[in-house]
């Protein structure tokens, strides 16, 4: 299991294992779970014989088996349905699988790296992964930090991809100015590697005399003076509205504080704030909130909330 935030290199770390592992040779198949619809995700993965379906004119081989003797990377493995977790567990307990429409198990030899950037401990919680199938995912684990925490990468990266996307483009050897490479350390990277990557793409495009400035970077400044004014109104807007203009200048707020762990953060807030509102029901919390009774419960009680006595603010 793989985690980290959108940006950091899940995949190229999950590249790079397979490369490192006696599996070299074989191949490395990369499948994100988002990106098929519910109906067609066990088609894909499993495979399906002819006929399983309209439209399966002849037979399919899944990813499990495309990837049989080297690795299959499972990318955003929590937004795989819950119907699609109960066999991905079978499979891997069982060590093969069943194409769609057939009753022939088919062995398999494959190595497993899936990757998420959310909590799946959360989600088990919230009823949106098996508790089951996350530890058995849940074996070896790698965190990758986001590159905010790793500034000593932010420079060393940069010009890695000032080479890689000159040779690409076809340009002369670029650099980057005193003053960019400073705008660089500064920067938070919510878009992390990634986002780094782009940005020099993009000063690349339009720098002059290849001589990056830290005007060519293109970074997103949450500090602007566009935001800062937008949550000056939220600030001063009448206390009876609040409408998303004052949510999300509260949210730019936060990001700009760069909380660790904020989307939990947010979270728990949220929690906390509804079951207050509701006088300490559960119920009336979880129709609040449009889940149910017993996630309203388990969340309470991971956030220590239930052992708290409400308070009551005195009237102004």
């Amino acid at each position: 299991m793989i985690i980290g935030e959108t940006g950091t290199g899940k995949e190229l770390v999950a590249r790079h294992i397979h490369t490192l592992s006696r599996r070299g040779r074989e191949a490395f198949v990369a499948v994100n779970c988002g990106a098929f619809a519910e109906t067609l995700v066990e088609s894909e993965l499993f495979g399906h014989e002819k006929g399983a379906f309209t439209g399966a004119t002849s037979s399919k081989a899944g990813w499990f088996e495309a990837a049989n003797g080297g690795t299959l990377f499972l990318d955003e493995i929590g937004d795989l349905p819950l119907n699609m977790q109960v066999k991905l567990l079978r499979v891997l307990q069982e060590r093969e699988v069943v194409r769609l429409g057939s009753r022939t198990p088919i062995p398999i030899n494959v190595r497993l790296v899936a990757a998420t950037n959310v909590n799946l401990a959360d989600a088990v919680v919230a009823g949106h992964f098996r508790e089951d199938l996350f530890y058995r995912l849940h074996v070896a684990t790698i965190r990758l930090p986001p590159l905010r925490e790793r500034p000593g990468d932010i420079l060393p990266l940069a010009e890695f991809f000032l080479e890689e996307h000159c040779q690409r483009l076809g340009y002369n050897r670029a650099s980057l100015s005193v003053e960019a490479e400073r705008k660089l350390l500064e920067h938070s990277w919510p878009g992390n590697i990634r986002e780094l990557e782009n940005s020099i793409h993009h000063a690349l495009l339009v720098c002059r005399n290849q001589r990056v400035a830290p005007a060519d970077l293109h970074l997103v400044d949450m500090r602007s003076s566009g935001i800062r004014q937008e949550q000056e109104q939220a600030v001063h807007a009448s206390p009876g509205i609040a409408g998303p203009v004052n949510l999300e200048a509260a949210l730019n707020a936060l990001f700009e504080r760069n909380i660790p762990d904020l989307y939990e953060h947010i979270e728990e807030t949220i929690f906390r704030a509804a079951y207050r509102f509701c006088h300490g029901n559960q119920l009336q919390t979880g129709r609040l909130l449009n889940i149910s009774r017993n996630i309203v419960r388990a969340r309470l009680e991971k956030i220590g909330e239930l052992n708290k006595p409400l308070s009551v603010e005195e009237p102004e």
